[in-house]
């Protein structure tokens, strides 16, 4: 066992970060082939998979409801650099990816990982627990983010379409920081309870929490394969665009896309935690994503779509405005009784799958 360890971390943890790092240098600046494209995605792949790894050795450190939060911004820093190497490189045409990305995350989320969760909880626990006093604010805050970001900027009247101007783009973003921060603030340090599970025991179903020397390690791995998935994505966004085309499929696919492959790790980690009877973690895991994705991604391409002059659509259409309303209130009906069973989780999957065949089939 102790071949396969480096420094107290799995050898694979060490050494995709540093293939991915050479997988850019390889590729960044030229015309790559379909065969050094087709190695770009699966680093690219590989490395948001270890970098969830690494975050989750640093939650296994800090503890909950931290760890959580570690996650949810390792997701959110990955979501956040995919849209604006995206953004950068597609131009007019890439206005609209950063709204269907955000759409798509909170609608996997909402729907996708909030249904699968209660589903794997309730087949092998009958009836689930949580705390409402940690999902009902947590719920809130996201309505409220969604709202403002996402469905206001269709109706307002300073500028054409689903746009907003400077000052309101730079107000939305301000906003959502504020209402982040806010809630980070309440679930780590003022109301810290509320996110435990019921008899919560630090050391029920967890690993040991790894030393300091290995906590710094996979941070520094962290940032070198955050580095990597940004160049890689770089990189692969033209391509990506290309195939979506070729495909004739609508371009909102290309959002959908994007989140699922950034949420796929997050997914497993609050599946997991569902399967040993801890809902509030996955509903700290999944909602926690979800506020993040805008409080922190929605600042992060209005700076970007101001400084540099780039397009900006954020306004959803009528179809995703109606599918967003649908999901967060049957989120709030889920999610405010502190109680729920597989007939719940059916139902977000069946919303999460008619998602999925209208982004395919608008």
């Amino acid at each position: 066992m102790k071949g396969r360890m480096f420094g107290g971390l799995p050898v694979w943890s060490v050494a995709v970060p540093a293939a991915a790092g050479a997988m850019l240098a390889v590729t960044w600046g030229g015309s790559p082939g379909w065969l050094l494209l087709s190695c770009a995605v699966v680093a690219l792949i590989a490395a948001v998979l270890v970098a969830m790894h690494h975050a989750e050795v640093i939650a296994l450190r800090v503890g909950e409801p931290f760890g959580a939060l570690v996650l949810a911004l390792a997701v959110t820093v990955i979501e956040a650099t995919l849209i604006v190497a995206m953004m950068l490189s597609g131009g007019a045409a890439a206005s609209t990816l950063a709204r269907d990305t955000v759409f798509s995350a909170v609608m996997i989320i909402c729907n996708g990982v909030v249904g699968l969760c209660l589903v794997t909880g309730s087949v092998r626990h009958r009836e689930l627990s949580f705390r409402p006093e940690g999902t009902t604010p947590a719920l809130a805050v996201l309505t409220t983010l969604t709202t403002l970001t996402l469905v206001l900027p269709a109706y307002t009247t300073t500028t054409p379409g689903p746009t907003l101007s400077p000052a309101q783009l730079v107000f939305a973003g301000v906003v959502s920081l504020v209402l982040y921060v806010t809630f980070v603030f309440v679930q780590t340090v003022r109301h810290r309870q509320y996110f435990l599970p019921e008899n919560f025991d630090a050391e029920d179903g967890h690993a040991p929490p790894p030393t300091i020397s290995v906590a710094l390690a996979s941070l520094t791995l962290l940032l070198l394969s955050l580095v990597a998935v940004v160049g890689l994505a770089k990189v692969l966004s033209p391509s990506i665009e290309a195939a979506v085309r070729a495909a004739a499929l609508p371009h909102a696919v290309v959002g959908v896309a994007i989140a699922m492959m950034v949420l796929l790790p997050e997914t497993v980690a609050a599946v997991r935690a569902a399967n040993r009877n801890r809902m509030q973690i996955s509903f700290n895991l999944a909602l926690g994503s979800a506020i993040a994705t805008i409080g922190l991604t929605i600042p992060t391409v209005a700076v970007t779509s101001i400084a540099l002059g780039l397009p900006l659509d954020l306004g959803l259409p009528p179809k995703e405005v109606a599918l967003l309303a649908l999901s967060l209130l049957l989120s709030s009906m889920t999610l405010a009784g502190g109680r729920a069973t597989v007939l719940q989780g059916a139902v977000h999957l069946v919303l999460f799958a008619v998602f999925v065949f209208l982004a395919m089939v608008p």
